[in-house]
C-alpha cells in the first residue's frame, strides 16, 4: 500500500519530469544544446554530491569501480541525454517527451533479444502500440513542409540508450549506492559534454540571456537535476511496480500539456493519439497481471 508521503512524492516527480521537457526547450530558444546539458548537468551534479555526502555515504570509487561507472554513464548519460536533446531541439517538446517515452518497451526488448527474457502476448501488444506511436509522429513530421523526421531518429536513439542503460544498470554488481553512481556518472558525462561544447558550438554571451532563460536553466539544475533525482532515489525502491509504471505513463502526458502554457505548443491529433499508444505500450510492459481470483 502506498503511503500519502509517497503518493505526493509521486506526483510531484510526474510534474516536475513532464514539465522539464517543456522548459528543455524554453531554454533551447537562447541557448546551443550541448552548452545547455553541459551547464544544467554539471552544476546539478555538484549539488546532488554535496547533499549526498552530508549523509555520509561513501562517495569515492575504488579500483574497478571507475570502470563500472564510465560503462554505465556511456548511455545513461552521454547517451540520453545528448541525443534527447537534439530531440528536443527539432521536435515539438511533448512529442519529444512522448517518443523518448518509449524506453519501457525497448528495455523489455533487449532483454528478450540478449538475456533469452520470453516475449509474452502483452510484450508483442507494447511493441504494436510503439509502432503504431512512433508511424503517427513520423508521418506527421513527414506530411509537413517544414517537418523535422530526423528529430524522430534522435529520440529513438535516445531511448535506445536510456533501455540499453537500464537493463546494464540492473544487471550491474555495484558496491556503491545507486545514487552515489548516478552522480559520478552525471559528473563524468558532464565532463566530455563541455569538451564536445567547446569544440563544436560557439560559445554563448550570458549578456544576451533572458529572464525565461535563466528561469529554465535554474529549474534544470534545482529541480531536473536536484529535486525530482532526491525524490525518486527517496522512494523508488519502495514503490509498487503498478504504481511507478503509472507515473512513467503520466509524464509525457504532463509535459505535452504543460507545452501548450510554457512554449505555446499545439498539439495535433497525431500526438494525442500517439500518447494513448505509448501509455498502453507502458502499461502492457510494466503493468503486473493481475491474479487469478480463488474462491
Amino acid at each position: 500500500m502506498i503511503s500519502r508521503r509517497q503518493l505526493w512524492g509521486l506526483v510531484a516527480l510526474t510534474l516536475m519530469w513532464g514539465v522539464n521537457w517543456p522548459m528543455m526547450k524554453l531554454s533551447l530558444q537562447g541557448l546551443s544544446p550541448l552548452y545547455f546539458r553541459a551547464s544544467t548537468m554539471s552544476l546539478g551534479a555538484v549539488w546532488l554530491f554535496i547533499y549526498v555526502a552530508q549523509r555520509g555515504e561513501r562517495m569515492w570509487p575504488r579500483g574497478r569501480e571507475w570502470t563500472s561507472i564510465a560503462t554505465l554513464g556511456l548511455p545513461n548519460v552521454l547517451g540520453w541525454h545528448t541525443l534527447s536533446i537534439f530531440g528536443v531541439q527539432e521536435l515539438a517538446s511533448g512529442r519529444a517527451a512522448i517518443l523518448g517515452f518509449t524506453m519501457p518497451i525497448m528495455t523489455v526488448l533487449i532483454g528478450a533479444i540478449a538475456f533469452g527474457e520470453r516475449i509474452t502476448p502483452r510484450v508483442r501488444l507494447a511493441m504494436l502500440c510503439a509502432g503504431l506511436a512512433i508511424g503517427l509522429l513520423l508521418w506527421h513530421e513527414l506530411q509537413r513542409l517544414s517537418g523535422r523526421p530526423a528529430g524522430v531518429v534522435w529520440m529513438l536513439g535516445a531511448a535506445l540508450c536510456w533501455a540499453v542503460g537500464t537493463v546494464l544498470f540492473r544487471r550491474a554488481q555495484l558496491t556503491l549506492s545507486s545514487v552515489v553512481v548516478t552522480v559520478w556518472m552525471l559528473l563524468l558525462g558532464s565532463l566530455v559534454l563541455w569538451v564536445l561544447a567547446l569544440l563544436l558550438e560557439p560559445v554563448p554571451q550570458p549578456s544576451g540571456f533572458s529572464v525565461p532563460l535563466w528561469i529554465s536553466l535554474a529549474y534544470g539544475v534545482l529541480v531536473n537535476y536536484g529535486i525530482a533525482q532526491l525524490i525518486w532515489f527517496g522512494m523508488a525502491r519502495d514503490l509498487p511496480p503498478a504504481t511507478s509504471a503509472m507515473s512513467v505513463m503520466a509524464i509525457p502526458l504532463v509535459g505535452t500539456l504543460s507545452a501548450t502554457l510554457i512554449v505555446g505548443e499545439t498539439p495535433h491529433w497525431q500526438d494525442w493519439l500517439a500518447m494513448v499508444f505509448v501509455m498502453l505500450a507502458i502499461a502492457s510492459v510494466l503493468l503486473p497481471p493481475r491474479k487469478p481470483v480463488t474462491s
